[in-house]
């Protein structure tokens, strides 16, 4: 392992940027030079933490010493923030999502290329360990070929924050939670997207959605259901998930959860009919104990690095991005399809930008 520390300057030290302080530290692959914000309590606050803070962005810019410009502001300014670390030779690690736009990302994408930097987006839900252990179960075929993926967030507590209720920064659930669960899905998934249709909730008022359904088809057969809510006061399960030999369910973070599978060592065992209010069914019956075998969670298969020590082999040129940024536009296509089919109340096709992973 490399001993060269990358110095990071994080702009926005609010609360994601406060949390990348701590992430930092705790690394030691890359360091913390110092903080901006344009708030002088935010500043203050960088100062009690240990972090000395910049007067300015362009004081930030013109420091010669920083190698990389960490952009966690509301999602509004990211690409004007971005573009000029970039243009003034800085690295970039930016908070997701990276831009409001397909357009503004191939353009922050243009001057990266052109100024030979890296640009990698935060999506750090691809480390969370429900997503990993879905993800094994996918590619292990653990309940056999997985055809239908349903991945929900759900609380009670509406929009956090200020801006987040704000459409002009960028606000709205979709673009907050949305965009890690879809990140999941694009990573997981090597196939084509062929259609998604959604329907987006305003049910607290506000401008911006407070939560959101899409379903997702792929070209391999899998369907994938993604749900926001922020109106939800009983929760329905974090992952739950059909394969051809079973299902699966994940409750929540804390990683409760079972797989019940086809017990193949019996033959067909006839469900026995039970009453179902006021008639009967066979089709609804639960199999017979004998019929199926409950087991428990695989254990989550483990990244081979962080996001920061990927990032560091990234600009040591000893590795590629985990996050890449092929991902991130064909996220950002399906994000501008969601609100496009929430809008018209139609599927809509022809968005994916998707390669295969071998290429």
């Amino acid at each position: 392992m490399s001993n060269t520390k990358h110095s990071v300057v994080i702009v926005g030290y609010g609360g994601m940027g406060s949390y990348h302080g701590h992430l930092i530290t705790e690394n030691g692959r890359v360091e913390v030079k110092g903080t901006y914000d344009v708030l002088e309590e935010r500043r203050e606050a960088s100062k009690q933490a240990g972090y000395p803070a910049y007067d300015s962005f362009e004081a930030v810019l013109n420091d010669s010493s920083v190698e990389v410009v960490l952009i966690a502001t509301p999602n509004d300014v990211h690409k004007d923030l971005a573009i000029q670390a970039l243009q003034a030779g800085k690295h970039v690690i930016c908070e997701k999502p990276v831009t409001m736009s397909v357009s503004d990302f191939k353009d922050m994408v243009a001057v990266a290329d052109q100024a030979g930097k890296v640009l990698m987006v935060h999506q750090n839900r691809r480390w969370d360990e429900d997503f990993l252990i879905v993800k094994q179960m996918y590619n292990e075929r653990t309940i056999g070929d997985l055809f239908q993926i349903e991945s929900r967030v759900h609380g009670a507590n509406g929009i956090p924050g200020d801006w987040r209720h704000i459409k002009q920064y960028g606000g709205g659930m979709l673009l907050d939670w949305g965009v890690h669960l879809l990140d999941q899905m694009v990573e997981m998934i090597d196939s084509k997207m062929t259609s998604v249709r959604s329907r987006l909730s305003f049910i607290l008022g506000d401008e911006v959605d407070d939560g959101f359904e899409a379903v997702l088809q792929f070209e391999n057969g899998v369907t994938a259901l993604v749900e926001v809510g922020t109106t939800n006061y009983i929760t329905l399960p974090r992952w739950y998930v059909k394969g051809t030999e079973g299902a699966a369910v994940i409750e929540d973070w804390s990683l409760t959860g079972r797989t019940v599978t086809r017990n193949n060592e019996v033959g067909k065992i006839e469900p026995k009919p039970i009453r179902a209010g006021v008639g009967l069914t066979k089709t609804m019956a639960p199999p017979s104990e004998e019929a199926t075998i409950t087991g428990v969670l695989p254990e989550p298969f483990q990244r081979s690095s962080s996001f920061y020590d990927n990032f560091a082999d990234v600009l040591e040129g000893k590795a590629d991005p985990i996050v890449k940024n092929a991902e991130v536009l064909r996220v950002l296509n399906l994000i501008e399809a969601i609100f496009k089919a929430g809008e018209t109340n139609e599927v809509v096709k022809d968005f994916d930008t998707y390669e295969p992973a071998s290429k």
